[in-house]
């Protein structure tokens, strides 16, 4: 029997490692919240997700588990992934008929097991049909590229846990590098450091803030500096310290180089062609990762290629998978093959 039926409106489904986005058919985004569950160790029944789980994180007794389903873009907790998306879709359903189709969007690096386990996820939702389209693809639509016209258009779409890099042109990726290091490993980036470096240990949430704080990749106008909070892994007594922005830039540094070094890769394997449409059009930047300070500026600076911040940024896959949900046959050579 499937896991819910419980609503009669189509649906897209950005299935984010940091948060989901749920699309319906004629209303827009109708939810956006963490990706985060808090569920009973020996029960293994859901006790919180979204925004209630996340504030749990690191707070739970030993009954308790609080964990992100999804890592690097894809589903790595079967159950629990399916749990999550069946309260979510309750959140925003006032009907128990089951939907006729759900679009998702997934990594353009996903393997046939991964694609598998996010098709059955959709259909034990009752979809009768389930359609999967790359992130790239979604967040070029959502943004408003033609992804139709014979011209070349670059985009990277910096996600929780994964770098979306792709040239788009005639409905298709004519190249593309997908990297498992994206807005996650910024943040354990900034946990070890304070390990490695201040001998305290941060829990995720806090490296999270500290992130959208004052973490940057190009050198500010003004430098900052905050206290922070943690556990002194010496003394095992809770300590405060004071971090300035300059050391969180230095932290974040090894995978941001990392991120641009995949960019640079997906240029030199581009047609000649296509590279005199992106230098002309310049590289398009989405997801939440495109909000770090200075990251447009750093690719801009490395590769000689100016890079515009898309508006809504981080609803752009969301809004570019509701587009495709709105009009499938519009889209339907843009989408993944089963």
């Amino acid at each position: 029997m499937p896991f819910f039926g419980m609503f009669s409106n189509d649906i897209a489904i950005d299935l984010g490692t940091a948060n989901t986005l749920i699309y319906m058919k004629g209303k827009g985004i109708v939810l956006n919240e963490p990706s985060i569950v808090t569920y009973d160790v020996s029960s293994r029944k859901i006790v919180a997700i979204g925004e209630e789980a996340k504030v749990m994180m690191g707070r739970v007794h030993k009954e308790l588990n609080t964990i992100r389903p999804m890592r690097d873009g894809v589903i790595a907790d079967f159950e629990i992934a399916e749990g999550m998306i069946r309260m979510f879709i309750k959140k925003i359903s006032s009907n128990w008929m089951p939907a006729r189709r759900i679009v998702v969007c997934v990594p353009s690096g996903i393997t046939e097991v991964e694609k598998r386990a996010v098709r059955d996820t959709a259909e034990h939702a009752g979809a009768k049909e389930v359609h999967l389209i790359s992130e790239p693809m979604a967040a070029a639509i959502g943004i408003g590229l033609d992804v139709f016209a014979p011209f070349g258009n670059m985009l990277i779409d910096v996600g929780g846990g994964t770098t979306e890099i792709a040239v788009i042109a005639l409905s298709g990726i004519t190249n593309g590098v997908s990297i498992r290091i994206a807005g996650d490993e910024l943040t354990d980036a900034i946990i070890r450091f304070f390990r490695s470096n201040q001998n305290m240990l941060i829990g995720e949430r806090t490296a999270e803030e500290i992130k959208c704080q004052v973490g940057s990749v190009m050198p500010l106008k003004e430098e900052v500096i905050i206290e922070v909070k943690g556990r002194d892994l010496v003394a095992g007594i809770p300590k405060i310290t004071e971090v300035s922005s300059i050391e969180i830039r230095e932290a974040l540094n090894p995978p941001v180089a990392q991120m641009v070094e995949a960019v640079k890769v997906a240029l030199e394997k581009t047609a000649p062609e296509l590279s005199s449409d992106i230098l002309e059009r310049g590289i398009f930047l989405t997801g939440g990762g495109a909000l770090i300070k200075g990251l447009d500026e750093r690719i801009r600076v490395e590769t000689g290629v100016p890079v515009h911040i898309a508006e809504d940024s981080l609803t752009a896959v969301a809004k570019g998978t509701g587009k495709v949900l709105e009009d499938l046959d519009k889209y339907r050579k843009v989408m993944l093959k089963r």
